[in-house]
């Protein structure tokens, strides 16, 4: 197996072990437990960028390329005005 290939394997076991933190956290009733859950997924997530960092400036992931600017700030209205509804 290369460097390559382990490397975007690990990628996808952190983004695999974030989906189920995210599961974890909202189903979690327990104060302490729940806090536990968002240490843990705070610590993967700062890994997981670590290792993107590494694997984009080795050339191992490509990003997709920038939305336009008209794009982002669509998004960033759509989203903000679901997020006032509730």
């Amino acid at each position: 197996m290369s460097e390559k290939d382990i490397v975007l394997d690990v990628l996808s076991g952190v983004k695999s072990s974030l989906t189920g933190y995210a599961t974890m956290i909202t189903e979690t009733a327990n104060p302490e437990l729940r806090q536990t859950f968002q240490q843990m997924r705070d610590g993967d997530e700062k890994f997981q960028y670590d290792l993107y960092k590494i694997a984009s400036q080795k050339g191992y992931y490509v990003n997709s390329p920038a939305a336009n600017e008209d794009a982002v700030n669509q998004l960033r209205a759509t989203l903000s005005g679901g997020m006032t509804a509730c």
